[in-house]
C-alpha cells in the first residue's frame, strides 16, 4: 500500500510564505491539489521523478515552488506571497504515470490533506 504524508500547513497573512512537504513510499509522479470549502478540488503543481520541468496552475506561477528530493522520496512545496484565495485543504497525491499533466484521475494515492489559512 502506496503512502503519501503532507506536512506543514498552517494559518498565515497575506504575502507571507509557508513550505508543504510530501512523503511518499516510493518514487512517482506527484502533484498538489487543493479544495476550497464549496469548490472542487483543483490543479495546483506537479512534478515528474527526475525532478525537471514542475508544472504550476496558472493561479500560482511565479508565487509556488515544486521540487523534490528522491533520496528521502520528499517533494517540497514554497508558496511564497500568499492570497486568501490560496486558502483551502491542500492534498498531495502520487501517480504510477509519467507526466506531469496527468489529469487528476490519474493520481491513485492521496494524502488526507493539510489545511492553509491565509487571512488579509
Amino acid at each position: 500500500q502506496v503512502q503519501v504524508v503532507e506536512s506543514g500547513g498552517g494559518s498565515v497573512q497575506a504575502g507571507d510564505s509557508l513550505r508543504l512537504s510530501c512523503t511518499a513510499s516510493g518514487r512517482y509522479t506527484m502533484g498538489w491539489f487543493r479544495q476550497a470549502p464549496g469548490k472542487e478540488r483543483e490543479f495546483v503543481a506537479a512534478i515528474i521523478r527526475n525532478g525537471m520541468n514542475p508544472r504550476y496552475a496558472d493561479s500560482v506561477k511565479g508565487r509556488f515552488t515544486l521540487s523534490r528530493n528522491n533520496r528521502v522520496n520528499t517533494v517540497y512545496l514554497q508558496m511564497s506571497n500568499l492570497r486568501p484565495e490560496d486558502t483551502a485543504l491542500y492534498y498531495c497525491a502520487a501517480s504510477e504515470g509519467w507526466s506531469s499533466s496527468a489529469p487528476i484521475g490519474e493520481y491513485a494515492y492521496w494524502g488526507r490533506g493539510t489545511q492553509v489559512t491565509v487571512s488579509s
